[in-house]
């Protein structure tokens, strides 16, 4: 195996585009994590958030306790959660929004800092992320294709300018990965 300049090549073969079909087949929707017309961004959202639903509907039928339990380290489906406020924090509020506006419950990825999820229900994680989800929603709904081509600032200030859309595809890049993880998860602590 060898990676050559952003392919991953094996017995000459690259599998970035292999690996990549077989995630959207396991994923419908996830194929438009790259949309590019304002129409097609709300589909990719819509997708999301279904997926979202049933995977939470089926998180659901496990105790509070196993949402906040760590598998193989990572982090756990109530972590994944509030990382996903954070994301819509930082890309849609910061980037998009020139907004600082951070739910409390959101959780930036810290490497030396574990968080700590006692003493926050299930149920606040549910309702911040809902209403994260809400505002791209919100956003996405009356978006033009000139305002997905305006620039903004890179929100964890290196100094990059990026267009709205590829501030978006973040958002719906995050939201896949770790819709992947958590469904990965959930299916060993339902085992």
């Amino acid at each position: 195996m060898a990676d050559q300049g952003g392919k991953h090549l094996v017995n000459g073969v690259d599998v970035i585009p292999l690996v990549d079909a077989e995630l959207n087949r396991r994923f419908p929707g996830r194929e438009l994590t790259r949309a590019h017309a304002p129409e097609d961004l709300r589909r990719a959202w819509a997708a999301l958030e279904a997926t979202w639903s049933a995977t939470v509907a089926q998180a659901l039928s496990l105790p509070e306790s196993a949402l906040a339990e760590s598998v193989d380290d990572e982090w756990s489906f109530s972590q994944t959660l509030r990382h996903l406020v954070f994301a819509t924090d930082i890309w849609l509020g910061r980037a998009i929004l020139g907004s600082d506006d951070f739910h409390p419950l959101g959780l930036e990825p810290v490497d030396d800092v574990v968080a700590d999820d006692e003493g926050v229900s299930f149920d606040d994680i549910l309702t911040a992320r809902s209403d994260r989800q809400a505002r791209v929603r919100d956003y996405l709904e009356d978006v033009t294709e000139e305002q997905l081509d305006e620039l903004r600032d890179n929100p964890h200030g290196s100094g990059t300018r990026k267009p709205v859309r590829s501030c978006l595809h973040t958002i719906l890049e995050e939201e896949w990965e770790h819709h992947r993880y958590a469904v990965r998860d959930l299916a060993i602590l339902m085992a």
